[in-house]
């Protein structure tokens, strides 16, 4: 039954992970888009957050993602008159995304990806011995 556990924990966490990898990327994809017309935005960063939720059936507490929501920090200006977005001034909003930012989060996601990913197959294996034991 432990292992059952183990398995179970590990997934939820690998599931939530492989969604904050997707949100980073999907950030990453957009970090340089601009709008294309006047009065447009740009592209808005994308954050998730994470919540418990009990497994009534097996009693363990999982990590699900509780929502991806738009960040709400301002934009950046670029200078660039020509562009069919600028305003008067000539500057044209960019996204607010970092690349940095989205860097570490996409690695910290693989990081914990990785370890859930452990999990399981530590506890297959020990599964697995365990089984040899008994034969």
């Amino acid at each position: 039954m432990e292992l059952y556990r183990a398995f179970q924990i590990s997934a939820a966490g690998m599931k939530a992970q492989g969604t904050r990898l997707r949100v980073a990327a999907e950030n990453m994809a957009n970090a340089d888009s601009l709008p294309t017309a006047p009065g447009q935005e740009p592209y808005r960063r994308k954050i998730l957050t994470f919540k418990n939720v009990m497994d009534r059936e097996s009693g363990v507490d999982l990590v699900k993602v509780n929502k991806v929501y738009d960040d709400k920090s301002p934009f950046g200006m670029k200078y660039e008159p020509s562009h069919p977005a600028a305003n008067a001034q000539g500057y044209v909003q960019t996204p607010n995304v970092s690349a940095m930012i989205e860097m570490m989060d996409l690695r910290e996601a693989q990081r914990s990806y990785e370890a859930n990913l452990n999990v399981i197959q530590s506890s297959r294996s020990m599964l697995l011995q365990t089984l040899d034991i008994i034969r």
